[in-house]
């Protein structure tokens, strides 16, 4: 065997490997990108200052809770008006010159991107259902550029809705227990999926966070159909 056939043999070899090397390299990366499911949010698995004590305990089954508040139009809405549909969840008062006002203008981005879709929905729940009436929501509503079809911005009893922020949405910590006096004041982002459970707590005022929640929203439209 001559000198250059030895290495004309090794080159072919060396073709061959650098190929076999690539497609590896593809299958893995095709296989490390394959999208996840969410998780589910526990309250014995988040951070127990956001979890009240009387369900701190709890590590399945978690929901959201039957709920009856009146939008920004005087209508009664329900848990029925977001019955197999993904939405997004907040709290806020229209009064707030701190973080609502970064907030609201987040969530008025999320509804263009899902105006679309009607398998997306946004609610917002006012903390200070003594001054958000519905005239005021109202308002607010159409100053903001909110979309009646997409987006509810409901008021209601103070202490129910308290109760729903600390007991279903583990969107705040539980000092209070939505009395005269009683505040809450969270920045909170949570993603519901289709069985009223949740998928995600976002940093309402961070971009970012806003874009993970839209893909999140992707992710969980893709599993949904699978």
């Amino acid at each position: 065997m001559s000198f250059l056939s030895f290495f004309k043999g090794y080159k072919n070899f060396g073709i061959f490997f650098s190929i076999l090397c690539i497609i590896i390299i593809a299958i893995i990366y095709n296989v490390l990108n394959v999208k996840q499911p969410l998780p589910i949010y526990q309250p014995g698995k988040v951070n127990a200052e956001l979890v009240d004590s009387t369900i701190q305990h709890q590590l399945k089954y978690h929901k959201i809770a039957d709920f009856s508040l009146t939008n920004q139009n005087g209508k009664t809405i329900t848990q029925d008006d977001y019955k197999d549909k993904i939405y997004v969840a907040d709290f806020f008062f229209t009064t707030c010159q701190t973080i609502c006002p970064i907030m609201t203008k987040n969530m008025e981005q999320i509804q263009k991107e899902i105006i679309n879709d009607d398998d997306i929905m946004l609610l917002s729940h006012t903390v200070t259902p003594q001054i958000d009436s519905v005239a005021q929501l109202k308002k607010y509503a159409l100053e903001k550029g909110v979309i009646d079809r997409k987006w509810n911005l409901v008021t209601g009893d103070k202490k129910h809705i308290y109760e729903l922020a600390r007991k279903s949405y583990l969107a705040v910590k539980t000092d209070g227990n939505g009395d005269k006096y009683d505040m809450i004041h969270t920045e909170n982002f949570m993603l519901i999926d289709k069985k009223r459970q949740i998928r995600g707590i976002y940093d309402g005022t961070n971009t970012e966070d806003i874009e993970r929640l839209l893909d999140d929203i992707e992710t969980l439209k893709d599993f949904d159909k699978s």
